[in-house]
């Protein structure tokens, strides 16, 4: 698979990532060979980013449990802030990120990771700087290589304009363009941040739109993305558009050129193949198509902020 390199942290990283949230919430122990298939199929197929998070229940226990062994593989991204986990604890605090840091890498069973990213705490905590501190420390420690913050809209902002990250994460897809309409893309890329994109198929919600499947079938917080797709597919249709929205999705993602890595989780060994696939083979998307996408945004946007 074709690689990048992540910003001035000069990894190199495959474009497309996995995310565990979905392996992490929706798995159990007893799962832990599905968990191993997904994983080590994304591997073997050329993937090389990781994306988990101190929140996303088993899911770092589930990266120990299964792919421990080919550590040096990867590279490895977590996220810190949260309590969770049974830990006890004020959120957003210098001593639960060092903590969570810490407990990351005990059951990733890893000594360091390659990069710790502030799970989308707002400018007020940012500005505070302890939980930056406690970043910083971290990766003076070698507990990890570099720091990131993952988050949308002002704190995004905030995060590439203080110098302080070597990476953001954030939501950026058909139905949630406000990362390229206020500029935090391209600001990205000036100033070196290397670019993770979260919810790259909007979860989905193309489909939704365009056959008629019902919401229901989806997660509750991508109605909101459901919304936005429903009143642009209603405009008609776009010449050239895929017949498949999951490749209609990554394609826009990917067809900005400020993206680095977009991250899809899934729990399915045969979505991950697919995935794989449509990036490997079936990119890019029709150029027409996605002016057309960013169009029907910038007409119908009325307030369409990231969603969080």
């Amino acid at each position: 698979m074709q690689q990048v390199t992540l910003g001035k942290t000069g990894l190199g990283v495959s474009r497309l990532g996995v995310g565990l949230s979905e392996i992490g919430s929706e798995l159990s122990f007893d799962d832990v060979q599905q968990a191993g298939n997904v994983l080590n199929n994304a591997l073997d197929s050329g993937i090389n980013f990781l994306d988990t998070s101190a929140c996303y229940n088993i899911s770092e226990e589930l990266i120990g449990r299964t792919i421990a062994n080919r550590r040096d593989e990867y590279i490895l991204a977590t996220k810190a802030g949260h309590v969770t986990g049974g830990y006890q604890g004020e959120p957003w605090t210098y001593q639960t990120v060092a903590d969570s840091i810490d407990r990351s890498l005990e059951r990733m069973k890893t000594d360091h990771v390659d990069l710790v990213q502030l799970h989308s705490c707002g400018v007020d905590v940012l500005e505070k700087g302890d939980v930056i501190r406690a970043l910083q420390e971290a990766r003076d420690a070698g507990k990890t290589r570099f720091i990131g913050y993952s988050g949308d809209n002002a704190a995004s902002h905030w995060a590439v304009d203080s110098g302080l990250f070597d990476t953001l994460q954030t939501s950026f897809n058909l139905a949630d363009q406000h990362a390229r309409t206020t500029g935090l893309l391209e600001k990205a890329e000036q100033n070196e941040i290397g670019v993770i994109i979260k919810r790259p198929i909007a979860n989905g919600a193309w489909r939704v739109a365009r056959q008629a499947v019902s919401s229901g079938d989806l997660r509750a917080y991508a109605s909101i993305y459901v919304e936005r797709a429903t009143k642009m597919a209603d405009l008609g249709d776009i010449p050239g558009e895929p017949d498949d929205q999951v490749l209609l999705s990554l394609g826009f993602t990917f067809h900005h050129p400020q993206v680095d890595v977009a991250i899809v989780g899934t729990k399915n060994p045969d979505h991950m193949k697919s995935n794989i696939r449509m990036v490997e083979d079936q990119l890019p998307v029709d150029a027409g198509v996605v002016e057309e996408l960013q169009r029907r945004f910038e007409k119908l946007d009325d307030g369409w902020t990231q969603r969080t």
